[in-house]
């Protein structure tokens, strides 16, 4: 028995229906080329690195140390040589009779306030007392320089030693622009207050910056080595 020839019509429109309907396999390569591109160009997040750079930080810091601590020495035991040859070529020594005159220098002193003892410690005030106080002590040295004719070599040395230092603890502290450096026209207006016609206040004025330089460098050994051996920088 023969069928009508219209009845496969419909069969066979749903057959070709499916045969053009694209299947799931063969469309997935094509969603991810689309998606490809956009996840290529979505940034990454970025990693969190400020606790390793806290940490390099501390670790520089902590490297330091021994350093500073060598040149603190090395100055504090230039500046006593220093002392004692004037005080043998000038008979400029601590207990003269001169040095009763008024001492109004401002020189720089570590003080209790500053951080530096062992009560109360405070390493990052204490570092910028340091550096601040060793290049404010540069023109004084200048000017020692100058006055002490005899050891002027000596006293470059000493110079260029204490900026060195002045900046390596200057790199040392948390915010170093905070670290004030006396600029050329304070440092020309401190020389020449210092400058005296009469040879006698020059030699005094020189004992008493070494005198009170010898002293901070002295505080500044001990405050050096307590946080060397201490290693209690914070990150």
């Amino acid at each position: 028995m023969r069928l009508p020839q219209g009845c496969d019509c419909e069969h066979d429109r749903n057959r070709a229906a499916r045969r053009r309907q694209p299947s799931l396999r063969s469309v997935l390569p094509l969603l991810l080329l689309l998606l490809l591109p956009r996840a290529a160009a979505a940034p990454l997040p970025a990693a969190d690195s400020s606790g390793e750079a806290e940490l390099e930080e501390a670790a520089g810091r902590q490297a330091a140390l021994p350093d500073c601590e060598r040149l603190a020495r090395l100055l504090h035991a230039r500046a006593a040589q220093l002392q004692e040859e004037m005080c043998e070529k000038f008979t400029v020594c601590e207990n003269s009779m001169e040095m009763l005159i008024q001492n109004n220098l401002n020189l720089p002193k570590v003080m209790e306030e500053d951080g530096c003892l062992l009560t109360g410690f405070n390493e990052d005030k204490c570092l910028r007392k340091i550096s601040s106080g060793l290049y404010t002590f540069q023109t004084y040295l200048q000017f020692i320089q100058e006055t002490f004719t005899s050891e002027k070599q000596n006293i470059e040395s000493l110079c260029y030693t204490t900026e060195h230092l002045a900046h390596t603890v200057k790199q040392m502290v948390i915010n170093p622009d905070e670290i004030i450096v006396p600029d050329l026209a304070t440092q020309e207006s401190l020389r020449a207050k210092l400058k005296s016609d009469k040879t006698w206040i020059e030699k005094i004025t020189t004992h008493l910056i070494l005198r009170d330089f010898t002293s901070f460098m002295e505080k500044t050994v001990r405050a050096v080595r307590y946080l060397k051996n201490t290693r209690s920088f914070s990150v």
